[in-house]
């Protein structure tokens, strides 16, 4: 007998099996010939608008799981939305520009790229971007996500470049650009600046030293006990490197300073650390002859380890007692404090390193060596000298490159600033993370706002050849710059024509219109700039390159949505340019 005659089973035409990975395409197929899009659009076009605006991922690779998670979640959005009465719009994007592309197709030429000019770098990295959005397009097809894949915004596009040169236009015509030689992070493997966006901390071995900087000054006269006694400063620092471009020490002015005789010496140390620096020094006999406001060592001069030079006293409230000597090694060239102390001391912004992260020539014995290579070389020369007073290693994080995973340096080099307090853009911007953004988590809205509060003006300009150039033309008669706003509408006109190539193609005469002036001397011949901008401000201009002129999305968008690691990339740098 068959029981299954004698069950009320209900009945279905679904196969028993789901056979996905045979029925899906064939699902795709089917939703691509009924033109899905367009049908939810015709139904939803009485209805309110719902705009998700898509973060662009770089068409650099194959999608992963993190872009296929975003994709996945964004869609489960729009498709809720659609759902709930919006009319619910998505028009997808793609990165197209910057170092992961150029980093790819570097690789692919290998030898190849040894005499290839810039605009044919530019047209392989071009080649090699629409590849991958055309890959990517499909793959994403196939996670079954919905929406505008005909009709997709790319950085690359010539509108979109035109858009971006406008809004670098904007900040410059309104006296926020600025250019300036100032620490910045400096990817040595790249040979390129970074911006803080595009620096990731991971934990890295470090020698730690401590070494002793000999007084020139006399100090006995205002310390009777000091008369004939040999008197050091005593500075720590994790990155001996950079010991070759020292020219200050930095003390706080509100702290005690002791100084400590131990044989024949006597070391300068922070009140609050001699216990402990003595102890790393394996001196237990030993005696504190006075103690001295940093107020009275302001000014005094030393001598550095072992180059001709001398190094001053300092006063700067950003010395701490949680680690080291409270006597700060100050190198103005490789650190955002040290260059600030030397404005305000008049003290030379000395970086004597090279693009590749080498000594120039003027350092003595380290010339031409890769800087992390010489920390054991100026260890050795300090020992040398008499000066070492400790060497142990130490783990701490360090910030690293995000592209190249390399670890990176604080180099100053002459470099293009959006100035963070110009027109009120610090405070505007978080007038807006408080009051005109809804952050979900909440949390993101403190995290942000941090980071909004505390950043340094933003590093926009990049020594690499794949992107859109920073549009800035210099007479050549008094350097002065021509930021003249019908001159760059006059570029952003000829990029929406024939792209960002033609900075590159052409010269700047071809590139100026007719009759351009300089404003200071009247010269007429002039050059451009040639370093290109930041891509975290090519995908933060989207609002104004895709949200603001398509007519089936409207300014602002009802949502960003990303991971949390861009409330310091795209939420950090949309939030800023617009």
């Amino acid at each position: 007998m068959d029981y299954k005659k004698t069950l009320n089973l209900p009945r279905t035409d679904f196969p028993m099996k789901a056979s996905l990975a045979k029925r899906e395409p064939d699902i795709m197929k089917k939703w691509e010939q009924l033109d899905l899009y367009a049908k939810l659009r015709e139904v939803g076009k009485d209805r309110p608008r719902y705009v998700l605006h898509d973060g662009p991922p770089y068409a650099n690779g194959h999608i992963h799981l993190g872009t296929a998670l975003n994709k996945i979640l964004k869609d489960m959005i729009v498709r809720s939305h659609q759902s709930m009465g919006h009319d619910s719009v998505y028009v997808p994007g793609w990165d197209c520009h910057g170092l992961p592309i150029e980093h790819q197709v570097e690789k692919e030429l290998g030898e190849q790229r040894q005499g290839m000019s810039q605009l044919e770098l530019r047209r392989r990295c071009r080649e090699y971007a629409e590849k991958f959005v055309d890959i990517q397009r499909q793959e994403f097809k196939r996670l079954g996500v919905v929406g505008d894949w005909e009709n997709p915004y790319l950085t690359m596009s010539h509108d979109y470049e035109a858009t971006i040169a406008r809004e670098l236009g904007k900040f410059i015509t309104r006296g926020s650009v600025y250019k300036s030689k100032k620490p910045i992070y400096w990817c040595s493997s790249c040979r390129t600046a970074l911006a803080e966006a595009e620096v990731e901390y991971e934990e890295r071995q470090s020698p730690s030293i401590y070494v002793k900087f000999s007084l020139i000054d006399d100090l006995g006269q205002k310390v009777l006990a000091l008369n004939g006694q040999k008197v050091y400063v005593i500075i720590w620092t994790t990155t001996p490197w950079t010991i070759p471009a020292n020219l200050a020490i930095a003390l706080h002015p509100d702290y005690e300073y002791a100084v400590v005789k131990s044989g024949d010496e006597a070391w300068i140390i922070a009140d609050g650390l001699v216990e402990e620096v003595m102890a790393k020094a394996e001196i237990e006999d030993y005696e504190i002859l006075a103690r001295l406001a940093a107020a009275d060592l302001e000014g005094m001069k030393c001598r550095h380890p072992f180059i001709e030079r001398e190094s001053i006293i300092v006063q700067a409230p950003y010395v701490t007692l949680d680690v080291g000597t409270g006597c700060v090694h100050t190198a103005p060239g490789h650190g955002r404090e040290d260059f600030e102390t030397a404005l305000k001391y008049d003290l030379e912004v000395y970086s004597p390193v090279d693009d590749d992260g080498c000594f120039t020539a003027d350092v003595p014995y380290f010339a031409g060596q890769f800087v992390f290579d010489a920390n054991n070389g100026v260890n050795e020369k300090i020992a040398e000298q008499g000066s070492l007073v400790r060497k142990e290693s130490i783990t701490h994080t360090y910030p690293h490159c995000w592209r190249c995973k390399e670890p990176v340096i604080f180099r100053a080099t002459e470099q293009w600033f959006i100035s963070m307090e110009s027109n009120d853009l610090r405070h505007n911007a978080l007038q807006s993370i408080e009051k005109e953004v809804e952050w979900i988590p909440s949390w993101g809205q403190e995290r942000i706002h941090g980071m909004i509060e505390n950043r340094p003006d933003w590093c926009i300009s990049r020594q690499r050849a794949w992107g859109v150039p920073i549009t800035v033309f210099y007479c050549q008669e008094c350097n002065e710059i021509l930021a003249d706003s019908a001159v760059l509408e006059h570029v952003v006109s000829r990029f929406a024509e024939k792209g960002a190539d033609i900075w590159f193609a052409e010269e700047a005469a071809d590139l100026l219109p007719a009759g351009s002036k300089c404003s200071e001397c009247d010269g007429s011949t002039f050059t451009k700039e040639m370093d290109i901008l930041d891509v975290w401000f090519e995908s933060g201009v989207s609002y104004a390159a895709v949200l603001e002129p398509r007519e089936d999305l409207h300014s602002p968008a009802d949502l960003y949505l990303e991971g949390s690691d861009q409330h310091r990339g795209w939420f950090h740098s949309s939030l800023l340019a617009a």
